[in-house]
């Protein structure tokens, strides 16, 4: 028998041949070579994996060490691609920082176009986003264009397609894992429904999220699309995906992945409209502008925080809702979990672990896996930990200042607007606007609205308007399809049966 060794200059096509023709397979030892090639790699931030390859962390949960991936380095930009990238269209930024940390060897240049060009072609409207001048310094910024309305969609349309694109390459099956506060589950649901290469299953937290919200999600009835109701809130429901993920033996054999901004893909996938912001507030290229970025679980601004990294020259506040682990930790260093969750208007911000902090600290001590591992496993055994003070000031030159902002400040918010400008704002973007009308500003100011009102009737009824309904009205007529989780159940077993049944219906 003659062996045949083909390999070209993509990681993806990098095969071995059998004669006379055999089907082909990926070459474990030909793969390594390439990856040894590779110039952007990736590794976890509690330092256990290093030298991955982007196609890795992206069908990748958490990492096997429970840390999350992260870049090995932060490419940095030029002054003159600074001020190039000024004249860009939201595609083109797109294009050009995705670029930056994928490897040609994974996706050709002409590839990478190709899927940044088809993944936002179900947005409303052709610029993707798009920002309102209200006056009087308050620039809201619409990242909400894309199906279900919310900010979610910019990053998971195009991580559902670059999975697509390495799927069918490999002509492999994956099943999605989400959890969900409100705007995430659906938003993925979108970017994977209907696709034979993935299955996705989505735990939502039933009665803490808006109806309408629910519905996006409920009233999906796709082969692919598994949703259970939980009884529970957004950290709780989490805990048996991550225990799922720890299982590696169960991982590689269902072929598990997420797409919660745990993984890469989404924070990459966030980094592009700092720049837009960048260059549709700025005087001169090289002078100041500030974000402001509703917070959670700290993905956002996480990618905020890269644009930062590779030059750009922004200042970034943030505001969260009365469940502030996220504004203690960037003030005072105190990152420690309270007794429980507050349900708060803005829902999806109602977190307890902000997991991507993980990442803001792996940011701040510039790559040092040691002392970022030890912190999060502080706070894992003991619910808190202190961070140290020469990690919490650089957090502090990323993130300037946090507001926490209660219930009623979110509603007079959204009604002074509405008086003021004629504006609807969601619960979310209105946590934003407190911070604008909280603290002055010496630079030009963006504020990231990160979902329709559309979605938040109750809110807007609240604040004395009237529902939008553009977009979500023909939800309410739509049958739904989903399992519970109820109680005394235990959540961790129904996930893993659940996912059983889903490989062997595939491979009967």
């Amino acid at each position: 028998m003659h062996l045949i060794l083909i390999v070209t200059k993509h990681l993806t096509e990098v095969c071995v041949f059998h004669w006379p023709h055999r089907k082909l397979r990926i070459s474990p030892i030909v793969e390594k070579i390439v990856k040894k090639s590779i110039r952007m790699k990736y590794c976890s931030t509690r330092g256990k994996e290093s030298g991955l390859a982007f196609r890795d962390v992206l069908f990748a949960g958490y990492a096997k060490d429970g840390g999350l991936y992260m870049p090995e380095s932060i490419p940095t930009l030029t002054p003159d691609e600074l001020e190039s990238w000024s004249s860009c269209s939201y595609r083109e930024l797109v294009y050009n920082i995705t670029r930056k940390f994928i490897d040609q060897r994974e996706i050709p240049n002409e590839d990478l176009q190709e899927i940044v060009s088809s993944c936002y072609k179900r947005f409303s409207i052709p610029e993707v986003v798009q920002i309102k001048k209200l006056g009087d310094g308050l620039n809201i910024v619409e990242l909400f264009y894309g199906v279900t309305l919310a900010f979610k969609d910019l990053a998971l349309s195009i991580v559902g397609e670059f999975l697509n694109y390495f799927l069918k390459k490999s002509k492999d099956h994956v099943t999605v894992l989400v959890g969900t506060s409100g705007d995430t589950g659906s938003a993925a649901i979108e970017s994977v429904r209907g696709k034979d290469s993935m299955d996705i299953v989505v735990l939502l937290p039933q009665g803490r999220c808006t109806k309408i919200q629910e519905l996006q999600m409920t009233a999906v009835i796709e082969d692919n699309v598994h949703v259970f109701c939980v009884d529970g809130n957004s950290d709780e429901l989490d805990e048996p995906i991550k225990r799922v993920f720890l299982e590696e033996s169960f991982v590689a054999e269902h072929r598990l992945i997420c797409i919660n901004s745990i993984n890469w893909g989404r924070i990459l996938a966030q980094i592009p409209h700092y720049f837009y912001i960048y260059y549709q507030l700025c005087q001169s290229i090289g002078d100041s502008v500030e974000v402001v970025v509703p917070t959670g679980a700290a993905g956002n601004i996480t990618g905020g925080t890269i644009a930062m990294k590779m030059g750009l020259p922004i200042h970034l506040v943030t505001s969260v809702t009365l469940n502030d682990i996220v504004a203690r930790t960037f003030q005072d260093g105190n990152f420690s979990v309270k007794d429980s969750v507050v349900p708060s208007l803005a829902s999806a911000m109602d977190i307890q672990i902000p997991y991507n902090v993980e990442r803001l600290l792996y940011l701040s001590s510039d790559g040092n896996t040691v002392e970022v591992g030890k912190l999060m496993t502080s706070f894992e055994e003991n619910g808190k930990v202190a961070v140290p003070d020469n990690l919490l000031n650089t957090l502090k030159n990323y993130i300037k200042d946090c507001l926490v902002v209660h219930d009623d400040e979110i509603t007079e918010v959204m009604k002074k607007v509405m008086e003021d400008h004629k504006y609807i704002l969601c619960p979310h973007t209105a946590t934003a606007v407190a911070y604008h009308y909280a603290k002055k500003s010496t630079y030009p100011r963006g504020i990231i609205a990160t979902a329709s009102p559309a979605k938040f009737p109750e809110a807007v009824t609240k604040a004395g308007g009237v529902p939008v309904t553009k977009g979500i009205d023909h939800l309410e007529s739509l049958p739904t399809q989903f399992e519970c989780m109820a109680k005394g159940q235990d959540w961790y077993v129904m996930l893993k049966n659940k996912i059983k049944a889903i490989s062997s219906k595939r491979k009967g």
